[in-house]
């Protein structure tokens, strides 16, 4: 596991013992997800998510109240097709005009920001956690967020999984199935497993 350095004052070491799991997740460190704070934040995104899959789609229309007033941001004119899930909800931003169509599954543990007019085919999926290589400490339920970026009018095809950390900048193409494990430049396309540019 990565090691954080000594506290170099009695001070310092109280702050680091009052800090919580979430505000460990929320800083990029080591923390543990079987926290209780945690995992009621994941419940709450549950009932919004069952709310959301559940509801007459007559009713539900771009989100189910629910869903929409969990995320961070959800700008006019986006829509998510059910079924959906996310992880805890507050850590996503939607710019307007996004469109992830059914299955789409984020794990947003730190924030994804998607920017406006982009468009997810059917169930992609986005990762934020890494797990501990290590079985013991994953046992101990150790990972650590990474955010996740998209850009503007971007266009995600089915089944793209995108990995802790990516960028994705504006107007980029991923490829259906890709999964995509470093950033991907403006305009950019990429396919495959690990994705790779291809010219348009």
């Amino acid at each position: 596991m990565a090691s954080m350095n000594a506290p170099d004052s009695s001070g310092s070491r109280r702050a680091q013992v009052s800090r919580t799991q979430r505000d460990r997740m929320a800083a990029g460190e080591w923390y543990s997800c079987l926290d209780p704070e945690l995992e009621e934040l994941r419940q709450r995104a549950r009932r919004a998510v069952h709310a959301h899959n559940t509801l007459d789609p007559d009713l539900r229309g771009a989100a189910a109240p629910e869903l929409a007033a969990l995320f961070a941001s959800f700008g006019a004119g986006s829509m998510i097709e059910a079924p959906f899930h996310c992880a805890y909800g507050f850590n996503l931003h939607l710019g307007g005009e996004v469109y992830m169509n059914a299955g789409c599954v984020i794990l947003d543990t730190a924030p994804v920001r998607i920017g406006g007019g982009t468009m997810f085919g059917p169930t992609v999926q986005i990762y934020c956690a890494q797990h501990h290589t290590d079985p013991a400490h994953r046992k101990e339920g150790l990972e650590i967020a990474l955010p996740v970026t998209i850009g503007a009018n971007c266009w995600i095809g089915g089944g793209a999984i995108v990995m802790p950390g990516v960028t994705i900048g504006d107007n980029a193409i991923i490829g259906a199935g890709a999964v995509v494990t470093g950033d991907v430049p403006e305009g950019v396309t990429v396919v495959g497993n690990p994705a790779r540019p291809v010219a348009r």
